[in-house]
């Protein structure tokens, strides 16, 4: 007796032409992650590159993943390299948006997205064929279809040489998304921290514009919600809308400031 297979409600999202709103959440907490697809958020960015738990750990991956699935929100996996190894492990684990850092050639992502379908560009894919969690441990119906059809493998364009390469990495045959960073691509393009530079803006319209008219989904972050709104009106497709421990510094902070009485050592 088999399970059906859920579908990836964010490769759907894409697939629609629509906008996917999320939060990154750098405390890395299942509770908040569930709670977070409580409050109705279409995804939950959960970034290995700049902090959290180890990738490889699987118990800990997948105590987040199962956060997510409970309340219907889609987890979106930064790993912290783009080996194929890891891509795979991944996967087996139960993500199915695959997020890839520092990206910086067309070879790359491919053997990339390659790593991540059994079938590929009308040949053999290079994802290992097994019977892990993301198959139910052997139990899940038509595993292999249901799987490369529903995972999405995205990349970060923040760098230079991403930019330069972009033309061939949005070429690559079923690349999911590209996700602007602006901060890396500051340091990348000598100003870091400007991301209001002339030269950092310069890319960043260059990637947004080619990406939309490659028909390749678009992603970015929100700084504030004028921007966000900007954004989802101006082709982007997935938006970061902000951070757990921006939320609390935000509502913290407002709090302490509305405050009327004494505080013990505060000045």
């Amino acid at each position: 007796m088999g399970n059906a297979q859920p579908t990836n409600d964010l490769a759907a999202t894409l697939n629609d032409g629509e906008v996917a709103v999320g939060l990154l959440d750098n405390t890395y907490s299942p509770s908040l992650v569930e709670f977070y697809g409580e409050l109705g958020l279409d995804f939950v960015w959960l970034d290995f590159e700049h902090g959290g738990p180890d990738p490889w750990d699987a118990g800990t991956v997948e105590d987040l993943l199962r956060a997510a699935e409970r309340t219907g929100v889609e987890a979106l996996v930064r790993l912290p390299d783009t080996d194929p190894t890891l891509v795979r492990k991944a996967l087996d684990l139960g993500v199915r948006n695959v997020f890839l850092p520092r990206v910086e050639t067309a070879a790359e992502v491919r053997e990339a997205v390659r790593s991540a379908r059994f079938r590929y560009d009308d040949g053999a894919g290079d994802r290992g064929l097994a019977a892990p969690r993301a198959r139910r441990w052997g139990l899940a119906d038509d595993y292999v279809e249901t799987e490369d059809r529903e995972t999405l493998v995205g990349v970060t364009i923040e760098n230079r040489e991403s930019v330069e390469n972009l033309d061939e990495i949005l070429a690559v045959p079923e690349l999911g998304f590209v996700f602007i960073g602006p901060l890396d691509l500051s340091v990348s393009l000598g100003h870091p921290g400007e991301v209001d530079h002339p030269d950092v803006q310069d890319a960043v319209e260059t990637v947004r514009s080619r990406a939309v008219d490659a028909d390749v989904p678009v992603g970015g972050l929100g700084f504030g919600m004028d921007d966000v709104n900007e954004k989802a009106s101006n082709g982007y497709q997935i938006l970061n809308l902000g951070s757990t421990t921006g939320a609390l510094q935000q509502t913290v902070s407002g709090w302490l400031d509305d405050y009327e009485g004494e505080r013990s050592g505060s000045e």
